[in-house]
């Protein structure tokens, strides 16, 4: 799989930090990062998490990686086996690995990729991510399958706005903005048929040890 090569194109979101490249991943690498994608769900199934006071995600998930991210009673945390399947995590994707390199720089690979599934009305309230030992490396996001309305604003609180992230489109958290609030506000959905009965998947990439 490959995507265009430099100089890619960047979208000015406002937030400092915050960076996006609409399309930057075309049709036929969509569909061959789907099926790396389904390979591995195959070996671990998304699943249900609840938050720690047993409020069920309207989203389900799966993780790749050393590392996935879990939700359940006892708290947010990184662990190195499936929670339902109790069995490793698959790797991650290369392509996502060559995306996390050319796009952040950062110098270490990411060691946890989320996968979170939406459809319908699923959502993602406000939240910021810091559950990782270090919230200095960047956070980086792909979208595959419907549109998604995707919530932004500055971590010390204040006014949000908002950006639609198509099919394609890959976002990074950085710098000034890796602390920023960030939710799903909802799906337009049917804008996609890329993902087999509909829905969005999308791929957080991030440095969490």
């Amino acid at each position: 799989m490959a995507y265009p090569t430099k100089p890619w194109t960047e979208t000015d979101t406002g937030l400092d930090g915050f960076r996006l490249w609409p399309g930057l991943l075309d049709t036929d690498t969509q569909k061959a990062l789907l099926h790396d994608v389904q390979t591995r769900v195959a070996r671990a199934p998304f699943y249900q998490p609840a938050t720690p006071g047993g409020r069920p995600f309207s989203v389900r998930m799966t993780n790749f990686g050393p590392l996935g991210w879990v939700s359940d009673k006892q708290g947010y945390r990184y662990q190195r086996n499936h929670p339902v399947m109790h069995q490793p995590w698959p790797d991650i994707p290369p392509l996502l690995l060559d995306l996390w390199r050319d796009l952040t720089g950062w110098p270490e690979p990411p060691d946890a990729c989320l996968v979170n599934l939406y459809r319908d009305t699923a959502r993602m309230g406000l939240h910021q991510d810091k559950d990782e030992a270090d919230m200095g490396a960047p956070v980086l996001s792909i979208s595959l399958g419907d549109t998604a309305v995707f919530r932004f604003g500055p971590a010390e609180g204040g006014g949000t706005r908002s950006v639609k992230l198509a099919s394609g489109d890959v976002c990074a958290l950085t710098g000034p903005a890796r602390l920023a609030r960030h939710g799903i506000d909802r799906l337009l959905v049917g804008s996609s048929t890329l993902v087999p009965q509909g829905g969005r998947i999308n791929l957080t990439l991030r440095k969490a040890l």
